[in-house]
């Protein structure tokens, strides 16, 4: 291949993941980071002027120049919804895993902005199967899985991941228990830069849409909820049973892979950090960039399941007083935990847990008695040496599922 046919090939490369509407959602993309880029020069500026010149006043020269560049960013934005909307470039065409990818990390981290601007990148909430939408009308269920089972199992993925990224070294929970155990499995596909509690209300709705029309009897519903997932798979639970829904009186299984039930350092101790930066009154305005970060992950620093736990706060306050959620009642609960140490209380388990969650709080466990998950022994498992995704593919994690999901576990 001589270099024209190479740099052809590569310029095409990514041609063939992109989407008609994803210029549309590129374009907008573009000018909301160049807004927020104009609203932190003039904030810096401001901070700037307010410490050594005029006490905040920047002058009219500088208000000048940012009234002017707002016109040409408010004049841009017309132009981008008007020559990249999809109806200007229509065509449709399956998406690839990369793009499914990328665009699940871009809803991770901007999800909740990319929503409420209606930006085409946004990823509905859906129900899925070998990545296909499901349409939940009875006849298209009937013709979509011709081999529809009365067992119900909906995988819920994590922050940042999608539906397609349940298959990890040629394994996927989903597929394998559908085999062994006679269960159809489907797989939500939803923003999880949203507040868990919205995408909770949305999936319990979804779930109600899905047992109403599924082609024959359902007999028992599982949720199996990895990382954020586990936290969506509770809230819907919680919103469910507050709406009455069918579909509760349905569940018999509820399983947590490496959920942070009370939350996630990471985020905890990444906001503390930006909150003392952001004393400073110069460095004020760098700290907005880190704000950001998605509902999703704020939602991440305690495990916030309803609304009760951000509407009408600062979601980057500090304070944990989210309202305590029990686990559901009559359903058997399950949480598998994992650790990157040999063995517990070694400093790999101390200081890692899994990597990204500790062991106690993917347990379930916490100092206040209100907000302790009460997970029967037996319904508790903890995987050695095991990182966060390695939750999804390791085969000791598989057999544990297995052996609770079998008929003979679920009559004990």
């Amino acid at each position: 291949m001589n270099a024209q046919e190479r740099n052809s090939s590569h310029s095409g490369g990514w041609r063939r993941h992109l989407h008609g509407s994803d210029l549309h959602g590129i374009g907008r993309i573009g000018l909301s980071a160049f807004g927020a880029a104009l609203d932190l020069v003039e904030d810096t500026h401001k901070a700037l002027a307010g410490r050594w010149l005029a006490r905040g006043r920047i002058g009219s020269f500088g208000a000048g120049a940012y009234a002017r560049a707002r016109l040409a960013h408010a004049v841009a934005g017309r132009w981008v919804d008007r020559l990249l909307a999809p109806a200007v470039l229509p065509g449709h065409r399956p998406s690839s895993p990369e793009r499914e990818s990328v665009l699940a990390a871009l809803n991770g981290f901007f999800g909740d902005r990319l929503a409420d601007g209606d930006n085409p990148l946004a990823i509905p909430m859906r129900l899925r199967r070998h990545g296909q939408a499901l349409d939940l009308q009875r006849p298209a269920l009937a013709r979509e899985i011709p081999g529809a089972t009365g067992k119900l199992l909906v995988l819920v993925h994590g922050l940042c991941r999608c539906d397609l990224q349940w298959r990890r070294n040629h394994h996927d929970h989903g597929a394998a228990l559908e085999r062994d155990l006679g269960y159809t499995a489907l797989y939500l596909s939803y923003n999880t830069g949203r507040h868990i509690s919205v995408n909770g209300r949305e999936f319990a709705q979804v779930l109600e849409q899905l047992v109403a029309n599924w082609p024959v009897e359902v007999e028992e519903i599982a949720l199996i909820g990895h990382s954020m997932g586990g936290l969506v798979a509770r809230s819907a639970c919680h919103y469910g049973k507050k709406a009455r829904h069918r579909w509760t009186r349905k569940l018999r299984h509820l399983v947590f892979l490496g959920t942070p039930h009370h939350g996630a350092p990471l985020e905890r101790n990444g906001n503390w950090l930006v909150e003392m930066i952001g004393r400073a009154a110069f460095a004020a305005p760098v700290t907005q960039v880190a704000r950001l970060r998605s509902a999703g992950i704020t939602d991440l620093r305690y495990g916030n399941l309803v609304d009760e736990d951000w509407h009408g706060r600062d979601r980057f306050e500090q304070a944990d007083d989210r309202r305590p959620v029990p686990l559901p009642r009559g359903v058997k609960c399950y949480t598998i935990a994992g650790t990157t140490g040999r063995r517990l209380g070694d400093i790999r388990d101390r200081f890692l847990g899994d990597g990204v969650i500790p062991l106690d709080t993917a347990l379930g466990r916490h100092t206040d008695a209100l907000r302790t998950l009460r997970f029967p022994a037996a319904r508790q498992w903890i995987a050695f040496g095991i990182h966060h995704l390695d939750l999804l593919s390791r085969s000791e994690v598989y057999d544990k599922l297995k052996e609770w999901l079998a008929p003979r576990a679920a009559d004990t």
